[in-house]
C-alpha cells in the first residue's frame, strides 16, 4: 500500500464511527449524509481488507483489527491536529474554563484540597467537575470528554497517557480506647475487627464476600504471602467512613498512609506501623491522547503534578 494513494480523512471517519459504533450517528457527527458515511465505511474496508465493524445483537461490534487500529488513529489525529491548529499560550490568571476530573475520595481528601488552594490563588476563575470513578468509563477518558482520571490502576488501556503522582505506604489506624495499641502485635492485629475499603476503579461496583476467593486488594494480598487472613467485618468504598469507623473501640482501619494522615489531630485515634510489610500504592494520573497537546490541559496537569510533589 503506498500511502500516497490513502484518502487520510478516511482516518476521521473510522474515528468516529468507532466511537459511535453506528452509522446513522456517525454522520451526524460528522455532518454528512448516511450514504455517504456508508460508503466511507465500504472504502475503510477495502482499504484495511476488514470488515472493521459487523452488525451483532448487540450493535455494530468492532472487530479485532478495528480494536487495534482505534488507539493508532486517535493518536495519529491528535498529531494532526497539534501541527495544523496554531498553538495558544494557556493564560490561567484569565482563562474561564471547566476541567473534569474523575478521583476516588483518598484522591478527593489527599490531593484536592491542596490543588483547590493553588487554584484560587493562580487561577480564579477555574471550575473542577469532581466525578466518582463509577461516574464514567475508559470510553470517556478515551474521547477527552473527562479530562483525567486520578486513581490506582491495574491496568489501563494502550492508547492512554499516563504519569505517577506519588506512592504512598499503608498505615493502622484505632480507637485509643482499643487495647490493640498498647501492644500493636501481628497476632493481635489478626484477632481484631477490619474495615475493608476498595481501590476503587471505573465502572459499577460489586458487592463483596467475605468466605469467596477473591482478589482483596494489597493488604490482604500481603497477608496471603505470609499465610494469614484477618477478618472483615465492615467493607466501604469509602475512606471517609472508613477513617470515622476507627473511632469505634473494636476495630482496626489499615489505609494509606496519607489518608491516615488526615487524622493526626483527632485525639480519639491512634496512628500505627502495620505489624506486617505491605507494598507501597502508586497513584497515577491518565488522560486522553486527544487532550495530550492541548495547552490548558497541559497547564491543569503540571498544576497537579506539582501540587503532588509538595505533599510527597
Amino acid at each position: 500500500m503506498n500511502i500516497r494513494n490513502v484518502d487520510l480523512n478516511l482516518l476521521v471517519y473510522l474515528d468516529v464511527l468507532l466511537k459511535e459504533r453506528n452509522v446513522t450517528r456517525a454522520a451526524e457527527n460528522m455532518g454528512i449524509s448516511q450514504p455517504a458515511m456508508s460508503n466511507g465505511l465500504r472504502r475503510l474496508r477495502d482499504l484495511f481488507n476488514d470488515p472493521l465493524l459487523v452488525r451483532t445483537s448487540d450493535g455494530m461490534t468492532p472487530t479485532e483489527r478495528a480494536e487495534q487500529l482505534q488507539p493508532i488513529v486517535r493518536e495519529v489525529l491528535a498529531s494532526v491536529e497539534k501541527a495544523v491548529v496554531p498553538r495558544r499560550e494557556f493564560n490561567a490568571a484569565e482563562a474561564d474554563r471547566v476541567f473534569r476530573i474523575s478521583v476516588s475520595d483518598y484522591t478527593e481528601s489527599t490531593l484536592l484540597p491542596h490543588l483547590m488552594r493553588r487554584l484560587r490563588s493562580e487561577a480564579p476563575n477555574i471550575t473542577l467537575d469532581v466525578l466518582t470513578p463509577s461516574d464514567i468509563s475508559y470510553q470517556d477518558v478515551e474521547q477527552g470528554s473527562i479530562d483525567l482520571v486520578i486513581n490506582r490502576f491495574d491496568v489501563l488501556p494502550q492508547s492512554f497517557h499516563q504519569m505517577t503522582i506519588w506512592r504512598d505506604t499503608f498505615s493502622c489506624v484505632a480507637s485509643i480506647h482499643n487495647p490493640i495499641i498498647h501492644d500493636f502485635t501481628l497476632d493481635n492485629y489478626l484477632d481484631s475487627g477490619h474495615v475493608w475499603v476498595s481501590k476503587t476503579g471505573m465502572g459499577v461496583g460489586v458487592g463483596m464476600e467475605p468466605g469467596a476467593e477473591q482478589r482483596l486488594g494489597w493488604v490482604d494480598e500481603a497477608l496471603t504471602r505470609i499465610g494469614k487472613k484477618r477478618r472483615i467485618r465492615v467493607f466501604t468504598r469509602h475512606y471517609q467512613a472508613a477513617m470515622r469507623l476507627a473511632e469505634l473501640h473494636d476495630l482496626v482501619i489499615t489505609l494509606p498512609t496519607k489518608a491516615a494522615s488526615l487524622l493526626v489531630d483527632n485525639p480519639h485515634v491512634a496512628i500505627l506501623e502495620p505489624p506486617f510489610a505491605i507494598p507501597e500504592i502508586e497513584l497515577k494520573m491518565a488522560w486522553s491522547p486527544l487532550l495530550q497537546h492541548n495547552p490548558a490541559h497541559q497547564w491543569i496537569r503540571r498544576t497537579i503534578a506539582d501540587v503532588a510533589k509538595t505533599l510527597d
